[in-house]
């Protein structure tokens, strides 16, 4: 039997995340990749920086999480690898391939799937030297935050998410109306605001942009002004990790209890390449 040692850690901010020292993942046994995971789901996201991997031992990699979810929009998959998703500003002969600027603004990945993916990775090909941040908003530590008279007024309420009014009416990549089948494919939901995490029972401020349409039960404007509210709260400093990218760098995050946006770059400066993959989560509760 395999004795390990404990994973060197280091956290990526006080009280949220862990960046995994000494671990060079295309030599780590199973057993050290089964230390990796067991970290992400405690500490809400983990990264580990120097990794060169091709496509296939990145699936092999995050396939230790759980089973890999596909995309909605296919025409940016990598070709032979249709579980990644390619976001760039590259332009080759004529035509970009990958997406830019996608996921620029604070939101959880899928949540207008009624199963919601548990974790984002990234995988850092090009990178600017300067700009693209991703920021990752510590969404228990924002809960923990609240007045328990707070906490008791927003527990129960749920979010309408809708796909459909995502697409139409987000800022970058929007389009006027959806296909048939997308529309067929990605009916409306209802989550929990207040969302609790299957590993440890920890809660979070499950809020999001973009894809939530209202708040059940309670008219608009008000209802998008409380999303607003709220998002503004989780979203301040000192619940949110910037991280810097580097060459090499794999960065992975809990969907159950973050929120993610990208940060903008000067694009005819800089190129960007990164490889986007997701692993299928279960239904909030």
């Amino acid at each position: 039997m395999e004795t390990l040692e404990a994973l060197r850690t280091r956290p990526l901010k006080p009280g949220f995340g862990a960046e995994i020292l000494d671990v060079d993942l295309k030599t780590a046994s199973p057993a050290e990749v089964d230390q990796v995971v067991d970290a992400f789901h405690r500490h809400g996201a983990i990264l580990l920086r120097g990794q060169d991997l091709d496509p296939a031992g990145l699936k092999a990699f995050l396939g230790r999480f759980g089973p890999l979810e596909g995309h909605t929009q296919k025409q940016f998959t990598l070709p032979g690898h249709p579980e990644v998703y390619i976001l760039s500003n590259k332009v080759v002969d004529g035509k970009p391939i990958g997406a830019h600027n996608d996921g620029v603004g604070w939101h959880t990945d899928y949540s207008y799937k009624a199963e919601p993916v548990m974790c984002t990775m990234l995988y850092a090909v090009e990178v600017p030297a300067e700009g693209s941040d991703t920021l990752l908003a510590d969404l228990c530590a924002a809960y923990d935050a609240l007045p328990e008279e707070r906490r008791a007024q927003l527990d129960g309420l749920q979010l309408h998410h809708s796909y459909e009014y995502f697409m139409t009416s987000r800022q970058y990549l929007r389009v006027d109306q959806l296909s048939p089948e997308l529309k067929a494919e990605n009916p409306d939901v209802i989550h929990p605001l207040i969302r609790t995490h299957p590993a440890d029972g920890r809660k979070a401020l499950w809020v999001s942009t973009g894809t939530v349409k209202e708040v059940v039960g309670m008219p608009n404007p008000q209802g998008l002004e409380l999303l607003d509210e709220l998002v503004a709260f989780v979203t301040q400093d000192r619940f949110v990790h910037a991280h810097k990218w580097q060459v090499g760098d794999i960065l992975i995050w809990d969907n159950r209890c973050t929120l993610h946006t990208g940060t903008l770059y000067d694009d005819k400066k800089y190129t960007r390449l990164m490889h986007r993959m997701w692993v299928k989560g279960d239904r909030p509760f």
